[in-house]
């Protein structure tokens, strides 16, 4: 009698069990797991607890100004964040042309949702209308143009989350691209682009970005001629972007590392020259590769534009701490606490929602990373 010894195809099977023998070998296996996962549980309990206490069952929801808070055992104090609502959102642009703010939104989103989105045609219109023309609409919309009726607005009257987006949104188109160059500049066979590429991101990524912005806003001046000058904002957007982009570029280094030799064998096998090679065979797949990498960099970037506080321009936690800190009316004992809850969860949306698009579109490309 022959006996078959080939091996079973196909994926190995997993053993199923149930949830109750699943917590009894994994939470309760032994007596440290048993401690631990008490103590677990009842501080979790005891945390989400404390949460809803303070921001729901304690929590003042109405209310002129701070003396409702100040009521004993009072909890979050909601009327703060309800009144100054349009202080975090826009600063101190003036409330009669907010209008422009929310149309450079819905400008923006009108291009940016069709081309995070798959199976929506025209992806090079839209990715020249993000990259060129809205720019351009944006510029106008919130700055002011007086030729088409369009009254100037100082970007020191801007404020709350459009500086932070603002910020963000440019610090992460502008250094995508000088993030990669930096990259190809520091594995170039030219001793002098290596070297002055090394030398930059090495020197960037030495020091914090709050010396950056700091030497953006007070030192560049100091070496530019007597009757030239940058406004405040644009320095910070050069400084974030630079910072950045030093960054990306290890990032990106990384994946162009991670791309096998044959690939760059096989490219110039086929003729291709240093553009072709890089733009349709290596950059694909190294960018691919390195998704949470980069990612992981914006989302560091948008967190870090509270940091142009320290220059005087006031983006979603500069403005609230000036909320907090500016209108006596409105002091509680809650009133504080109540404000940075509010831009933290305003902070964790955007990262959160940047994290889950990220773990979608490695699904989406296949890049073999788990979510």
């Amino acid at each position: 009698m022959a006996v078959n010894s080939e091996p079973r195809k196909g994926p190995p099977q997993r053993n199923s069990i149930g949830i109750a023998q699943w917590v009894q070998e994994n939470l309760f296996g032994s007596v440290g797991n048993s401690i631990l996962t008490l103590f677990g549980l009842s501080f979790s309990v005891w945390l989400v607890w404390s949460v809803v206490d303070w921001a729901i069952l304690r929590a003042v929801f109405t209310g002129s100004d701070g003396s409702a808070c100040r009521i004993e055992g009072a909890g979050a104090c909601w009327p703060f964040v309800v009144h100054k609502f349009q202080l975090f959102m826009y600063g101190r642009y003036p409330v009669e042309e907010i209008w422009r703010v929310n149309l450079t939104y819905v400008l923006a989103l009108a291009g940016l949702i069709p081309l995070m989105l798959p199976g929506i045609p025209g992806k090079l219109w839209l990715s020249i209308y993000m990259l060129v023309v809205f720019p351009v609409i944006a510029f106008f919309l919130l700055t002011g143009a007086e030729w088409f009726g369009l009254p100037n607005v100082e970007t020191e009257k801007w404020g709350g989350l459009l500086v932070t987006l603002v910020v963000a949104c440019v610090g992460i188109a502008a250094s995508f691209p000088l993030g990669i160059i930096l990259a190809l500049a520091r594995r170039s066979e030219l001793p002098l682009i290596k070297w002055l590429a090394i030398f930059f991101i090495e020197f960037v990524r030495g020091v914090p970005l709050v010396t950056v912005l700091f030497f953006a806003s007070v030192m560049l001046p100091l070496f530019l001629p007597e009757n030239v000058t940058f406004d405040k904002l644009l320095r910070a957007l050069i400084g974030v972007a630079l910072f950045s982009a030093a960054y990306l570029a290890e990032v990106v280094r990384g994946g162009l590392q991670a791309i096998p030799r044959g690939q760059f064998e096989a490219a110039d096998a086929l003729g291709l020259g240093y553009p072709q090679k890089m733009g349709f065979i290596v950059l694909p797949q190294a960018l691919k590769l390195v998704i949470p990498g980069i990612v992981n960099s914006f989302i560091a970037l948008f967190k870090d534009t509270s940091l142009v506080l320290i220059i005087g321009v006031f983006d979603l936690l500069g403005i609230v701490q000036q909320g907090i800190s500016s209108d006596a009316k409105w002091f509680s004992p809650q009133t504080a606490a109540t404000g940075y809850v509010f831009a933290a969860f305003v902070f964790w949306l955007f990262c959160f929602g940047m994290s889950r698009y990220s773990a979608w579109l490695e699904t989406r490309l296949d890049t073999g990373h788990k979510n």
